[in-house]
């Protein structure tokens, strides 16, 4: 089967044929790719910036960790029992998904949970595996989604509810990630948001601070046309082009010369996290969502006066997807705007490049 992978450092990625996927083991599962989206990760594992040495000693390694397809083939011991458990979870929330009891059986329709905790580390013992210290991940640490199979652990599928196509399931990773980030920011009711970036984070950023109260949302980004008219249909109008005017001016413009409540930073652009704080009221929280390819440098001493909060999310946590698949279910196609590209995974390295140069917002491969 045809599979696009990261095969050693630097620059670049590969696209080959490969083996089938193994069969699944016991409390696996195999799942037939039908979507998987090309993530800001992803392309910096494609250009290699730093903080991606940890997928070394994997490759090669198919990537592909934003994906979602239906149930090929079962493991042993998968079957009613991880069913159940993943059903009542997240079946009798969303009303219609596989309810409580339904078996993963060949044929559903999942997305995949991408985190994988080791199971034996303190933090795992506690039952803290977000904060596993020897975390993995399916598509950067094991074979992923760029392939049209992929063996998994059952405990990582979750079913799509009923009315949610594969396409947008693939949008519920970093839809997860976007939620955390509000949920991080404790964006509360009449809250003046502030999401820099409006790529993929930054646009579900955007939606999920609407949803939690914000009277108003602001959107920046620098020259980033064919992703502000993603956010504009997703009914966003205030977008703030920092390649017309600095940020703070934008900002002052469009508050009526008020600071912001909550920063959400997507950008992976370390400035912008002075850009952020410099709006930012006092007390106010920024939250640093993006991966950064290098350090920033505080004004301490005015960030101390200011009592500013500058807190860190990565990922999510178990209930963010399963709040992230209820809202999904309840409206599925306000989500369908966020996907500007689909191509075959024949033509992954072409998707990447499109992601890579912004020309594109969510570009989903479809092996």
């Amino acid at each position: 089967m045809l599979v696009l992978k990261k095969e050693r450092p630097g620059f670049g990625l590969t696209l080959d044929e490969a083996a089938e996927a193994p069969p699944p083991a016991a409390g696996e599962v195999t799942v037939r790719v039908e979507a998987a989206g090309i993530c800001g990760s992803d392309v910096h594992a494609y250009e290699w910036t730093d903080g991606y040495d940890f997928m070394t000693r994997h490759m090669p390694v198919t990537l592909g960790h934003e994906f979602a397809g239906r149930i090929a083939a079962v493991g042993a011991a998968v079957g009613a029992a991880v069913g159940a458990a993943v059903g009542a979870a997240v079946g009798t929330a969303v009303g219609g998904a596989a309810g409580a009891g339904a078996e993963l059986a060949e044929g559903t329709a999942v997305t995949v949970m991408p985190a994988l905790a080791c199971g034996t580390c303190a933090a795992c013992r506690r039952g803290d595996a977000r904060n596993c210290t020897a975390r993995g991940a399916i598509g950067l640490t094991r074979a992923g989604g760029f392939a049209r199979y992929v063996t998994v652990p059952a405990a990582n599928c979750l079913p799509l509810p009923a009315g949610v196509d594969t396409e947008i399931g693939a949008l519920a990773e970093p839809l997860g990630v976007s939620a955390q980030a509000v949920l991080v920011g404790e964006v509360g009711l009449g809250d003046t948001v502030l999401v820099m970036g409006p790529g993929t984070i930054g646009q579900g950023a955007a939606l999920f601070a609407r949803a939690a109260g914000a009277s108003t949302v602001l959107v920046s980004g620098r020259a980033d046309q064919p992703r502000f008219d993603v956010c504009r249909a997703l009914g966003f109008d205030a977008l703030l082009d920092v390649a017309e005017a600095p940020l703070a001016e934008l900002v002052r413009a469009a508050t009526g010369g008020r600071p912001v409540d909550v920063v959400i930073e997507a950008t992976g652009y370390p400035p912008a996290i002075l850009d952020g704080l410099a709006v930012l009221k006092k007390g106010g929280v920024l939250v640093v969502a993006g991966i950064h390819p290098g350090p920033v440098s505080l004004p301490l001493t005015d960030f101390v006066r200011a009592r500013q909060q500058l807190r860190a999310t990565h990922g999510c946590d178990r209930a963010t997807w399963d709040t992230v698949l209820t809202v999904m279910g309840q409206a599925p196609e306000r989500f369908r705007p966020m996907i500007t590209h689909r191509l075959p995974l024949a033509r992954g390295l072409e998707g990447f490049e499109l992601a890579r140069q912004r020309a594109a917002s969510k570009v989903m491969l479809q092996p």
